[in-house]
């Protein structure tokens, strides 16, 4: 039902910058939340950021808290992550996710079970 296309993941050098782009398709809610996800080879997957669709509320890994910023553009019904300073540690598959119910926990939006629905992923590889 939801499609869900990332895009702007590439090669970067230590202390740059990208902006990653999901751009989410079929049936949505506003309430719903949208978060991103990413993995490293060899580890599991772990959370980076979410975002409550309507209220906008944010919620950051403490790795990315001051690096990382979530929005997003109703309108467009896109969610966006702009990754500043990057660090080699970053690289990883980066994944978008939408939840399709309403999470009412602030940690539970922190988990991969809050959210049904993924992109194909989008690499991000930060030199040193």
């Amino acid at each position: 039902q939801v499609q869900l296309v990332e895009s702007g993941g590439g090669l970067v050098q230590a202390g740059g910058s990208l902006r990653l782009s999901c751009a989410a398709s079929g049936r949505t809610f506003s309430s719903n939340p949208m978060g991103w996800f990413r993995q490293a080879p060899g580890k599991e997957r772990e959370f980076v950021a979410a975002i409550r669709w309507r209220g906008g509320n944010t919620y950051y890994a403490n790795s990315v808290k001051g690096r990382f910023t979530i929005s997003r553009d109703n309108a467009k019904n896109t969610v966006y992550l702009q990754m500043n300073s990057l660090r080699p540690e970053d690289t990883a598959v980066y994944y978008c996710a939408a939840g399709t119910r309403t999470v009412y926990s602030d940690n539970y939006l922190r988990q991969i079970g809050a959210y049904d629905y993924w992109g194909q992923g989008t690499q991000v590889t930060v030199s040193s």
